[in-house]
């Protein structure tokens, strides 16, 4: 029988805490989709809101860390875990905030970058459903995960040559260093996946 077997119910409680975490990181990181390919007007309540419960979400789990020595995965992978998540909530909510206030609206290498972050978060959503009974395949999500930042990346640099090559209009100059930012930003968002992808492979090592 594994560890997860041996645990009790106060200390099995941190996957399921862990699960929560990252369905609300990935309806956050839906939100953003919608936005950027402007199926919904963000509004700042819901947003708001939803960061208030993964807060909460995550500040029980923090607090359940501190008066559980034995839990399911390693209590530094763990805090590790939830943070990763929690940046990616940091990185979609700004980008919203980055878009609305420098008035950059959502091209194609941005609609693709979040498309693609969006899938980076289901895999992990899957990393986290299955890490408890099936660590391998849990694996095979976490390796999908960093192939997809590898993806983003790609296009952030196209995204960026295409910016600055041919002519530039230099009556609107400003925009296209607003653009970058957020190319940049969304870039950085992925790289955030990835970390996360990578505190779970080395879980999924533990485990296997």
């Amino acid at each position: 029988m594994g560890l997860f077997g041996l645990l009790n119910e106060e200390q099995d409680k941190f996957i399921p805490q862990l699960i929560a975490q990252a369905k609300k990181t990935n309806d956050l990181i839906i939100i953003l989709e919608k936005f950027v390919n402007g199926n919904i007007e963000v509004e700042s309540e819901k947003t708001d809101l939803l960061l208030t419960e993964i807060k909460e979400i995550r500040s029980v789990l923090i607090d359940d860390l501190h008066n559980t020595f034995i839990t399911p995965i390693d209590r530094e992978d763990i805090y590790n875990i939830s943070n990763a998540l929690f940046d990616m909530v940091d990185y979609g909510i700004t980008t919203i905030e980055e878009m609305n206030i420098l008035k950059v609206k959502p091209d194609e290498f941005i609609k693709e970058m979040i498309s693609l972050v969006q899938r980076q978060m289901e895999e992990l959503n899957a990393v986290m459903q299955r890490l408890s009974k099936n660590p391998r395949i849990a694996g095979d999500h976490v390796m999908e995960a960093k192939r997809l930042e590898k993806k983003v990346e790609k296009i952030y640099r196209n995204a960026i040559k295409a910016l600055f090559e041919g002519n530039i209009d230099l009556s609107n100059l400003s925009m296209i260093f607003y653009k970058r930012e957020v190319y940049r930003h969304i870039s950085n968002m992925a790289d955030k996946a990835e970390i996360a992808a990578n505190i779970f492979g080395m879980v999924v090592m533990k485990l296997s």
